[in-house]
């Protein structure tokens, strides 16, 4: 474990007459260094700043894009252009024993400008140094040999080991305190710690007294199906708990005598004994207990627990042959760690706009698809947790002369959470004058907007929702308590599904559903490549797979692009819904080693 303190300070004191060496000087230049460096380690801690992209040129050569880097002692790497070397040419290589090799940065220092000592007496040096030149070193490294730090552990987290073999290891986190009425995350960590090929299949019942479930209950089932991953990767699952909405001090969270069950392979390798956790409810809001546990933690840790200077650029997997190792893939996107600068936080945050969990509702359709994400080895991630909501406006015509008394209906509204429990509230929107601002103000009234502006109410009117559960979709009534002189009513619907509520749809229950290639025959070249995309018909658009019937037929990625093989044939892909495969379509591609014919247009 390397400790990369710089305290304490100690900074030169100025005099008249004082006699100045070189450690008076030395001492200057080690006070200003090392104060500059705990503001980055304190501040920024280490990581890449910018670039420093690693590059594959051939299978022998990579590219090292220029860029900035601080290491755990908050020294600045500067690599101030990009460089090409060759893979045997770097510091390392010759030491490699596997063919997992990780590409490393660190700070070194130089002496250089060497001039004449004139001062020198006998026996010292004729020529000295004039400058010291900060620098850089690039190494190779076995990927197992690298020094990830010292893993810094906290108060903030409870929990622990639940199963360990030779294999597997698997562990549970959660936070040791939970903010009362809020959802709290647990995750359960897979690890593979051997090269064995098998799977794992692990089952068990965590009791949680102080929290619930999704289905209201006070115990959550993990189950982990058939797991098979490669050594030193990792896959979790997410389940989200409700804590109660009062104080509890001292309560727990246990594992139910008797509900675990772990094979692999087939055999038995259910664990003995059981297993519990002291965790405590408070009233605090979550922003405040994680600001008060990142805050506390002591210089002593924070100065712990860095990978001795080292900044790790990229893994590299290879393949050894007589002569060489060839670079067969660089991995960088699980291996860099950046540093977030305020320079560039408008930019991220311009970037992120660009995403979201689930795509925004688009008013008046109903339209939406949800996300769908992955963890580990490709496995489904399942996001047990918070209500979902989805909001959108709807417009209710009233027609002509619209009296006291009547009732107008919307259309029916697809609020987008599937089928099931889901409440649905709406409220009228308007536009009013805002003396504090200025300017006209768009405002939401739930309920009877009358109440809030007696007499001068654009509209007065009773409204009610009728939730069709069996086709995930809603309609408006709208009964006017006055004489209305608009012909259309503008209204904010808010749809909220709780979480625990039943959204599984029975297995393709609508034999109407279908999906169809939009081109469903192509001619392609050999080698070339196109792009199968995919129509929904009476569904909602989900996620799709694609496999190609024979062998031999090409390639085809997951999302749909289509490699012609370099034969001449006539090549079928099938293409299929990933949640309900029986809804299924087939494409074909005619190959010609030059085409002739015009390309059918979509």
């Amino acid at each position: 474990m390397k400790n990369s303190e710089l305290l304490p300070f100690s900074r030169n004191r100025y005099y008249k007459g004082k006699m100045l060496t070189s450690a008076d000087f030395e001492a200057e230049q080690l006070y200003l260094n090392n104060k500059r460096r705990f503001v980055n380690q304190m501040l920024g801690g280490s990581g890449i700043v910018c670039g420093l992209s690693v590059i594959s040129l051939d299978d022998l050569s990579i590219m090292i894009e220029s860029g900035v880097a601080i290491d755990d002692a908050g020294r600045e790497i500067v690599v101030e252009n990009s460089i090409v070397k060759k893979l045997s040419a770097i510091d390392g290589f010759e030491n490699l024993r596997t063919n997992q090799a990780s590409l490393c940065l660190r700070y070194q220092e130089k002496e250089g400008q060497p001039v004449y000592a004139v001062n020198h007496r006998e026996g010292q040096k004729e020529y000295e140094y004039n400058r010291m030149e900060e620098t850089y070193e690039l190494f190779l490294q076995d990927t197992e040999d690298v020094d990830t730090g010292f893993a810094m552990e906290t108060e903030f987290f409870t929990g622990g080991v639940l199963f360990e073999n030779q294999d597997y290891r698997i562990v549970l986190r959660i936070p040791a305190n939970i903010c009362a009425g809020y959802y709290v995350k647990a995750v359960v960590e897979v690890e593979k710690l051997s090269d064995e090929k098998n799977a794992l299949y692990y089952e068990a019942i965590l009791q949680t007294p102080a929290l619930t479930s999704i289905d209201g209950k006070q115990e959550v089932t993990i189950l982990l199906e058939n797991v098979s991953l490669e050594k030193g990767r990792k896959c979790t699952r997410e389940y989200w708990l409700l804590a109660q909405s009062e104080e509890l001090a001292d309560t727990s969270i246990m594992l139910k005598s008797g509900s675990v069950k772990a094979m692999q392979n087939g055999v038995d390798v259910t664990p003995g004994g059981g297993f519990s956790w002291k965790i405590n409810v408070i009233d605090e809001n979550p922003n405040a207990l994680a600001a008060r546990e990142t805050g506390k933690v002591s210089m002593e840790f924070r100065f712990m627990g860095g990978m001795a200077g080292v900044i790790r650029l990229a893994d590299m997997k290879l393949v050894r042959t007589e002569s060489a190792y060839l670079i067969e893939a660089i991995e960088e996107k699980s291996v860099k760690s950046y540093i977030l600068t305020m320079r560039d936080a408008k930019l991220r945050e311009e970037y992120e706009q660009y995403f979201n969990k689930k795509l925004p509702f688009y008013e008046n359709s109903g339209l939406q698809q949800a996300a769908v994400t992955g963890i580990g080895e490709g496995r489904e991630h399942r996001d047990y947790g918070a209500p979902r909501i989805e909001t959108g406006i709807v417009e209710i015509p009233l027609g002509e002369n619209a009296r006291r008394g009547d009732i107008c209906y919307s259309g029916e509204i697809m609020h987008g959470l599937g089928k099931g429990n889901v409440y649905v509230e709406v409220g009228y929107e308007n536009l009013e004058e805002d003396t504090v601002l200025g300017k006209n103000a768009k405002t939401t009234v739930f309920g009877n907007p009358a109440l809030f502006a007696p007499g001068q109410a654009p509209v007065a009117a009773e409204t009610a929702v009728k939730v069709l559960n069996d086709k995930g979709s809603f309609v408006v009534a709208l009964h006017l308590l006055q004489d209305v002189k608009q012909l259309v009513l503008t209204y904010r619907w808010v749809a909220i599904r709780y979480a625990g509520e039943d959204v599984n749809e029975e297995f393709n229950s609508n034999p109407n559903q279908s999906i169809s290639a939009v081109t469903p025959t192509i001619v392609l070249g050999a080698k070339e490549n196109y792009f199968f995309q995919v129509k929904f018909n009476n569904m909602k658009p989900c996620s799709v797979a694609y496999e190609l019937t024979e062998p031999g037929s090409g390639e085809i990625s997951a999302d749909g692009i289509y490699t012609a093989p370099a034969k001449e044939g006539v090549y079928e892909i099938r293409i299929y819904c990933t949640d309900k495969p029986l809804i299924c379509t087939y494409a074909y591609a005619i190959v010609k080693k030059k085409v002739t014919e015009e390309q059918p247009q979509e």
